[in-house]
């Protein structure tokens, strides 16, 4: 997976039927986020009960996707009145 600096990572805040492959999640990108699928930036899809995501992301000149589920917990759910979340990173110290 590649990153670039000036990527962009954008979080979906409905849930996700998680056989949705390139077509389908970055017609939700473009349609419903507003965003444009191949500008590099990755969009974040979690399902509705938080055990899968997969993470779209434009390059090389093509589509590709990550996907992760859990076999047992959920991802932390994340709150926000729009559709789309910008997640911040916050430093940790031990």
């Amino acid at each position: 997976m590649m990153f670039s600096s000036t990527a962009r990572i954008w979080l979906y805040q409905k849930p996700v039927d998680m056989r949705r492959s390139f077509d389908r999640l970055a017609a939700i990108a473009q349609t419903q986020l507003s965003l444009q699928a191949n500008s590099g930036d990755w969009f974040v899809f979690v399902n509705r009960r938080r055990t899968q995501m997969k993470i779209l992301y434009y390059h090389g000149g093509g589509f590709c996707i990550w996907a992760k589920r859990l076999e047992r917990g959920r991802f932390q759910s994340v709150t926000n009145n729009g559709e789309k979340l910008e997640p911040t990173v916050h430093s940790c110290s031990a």
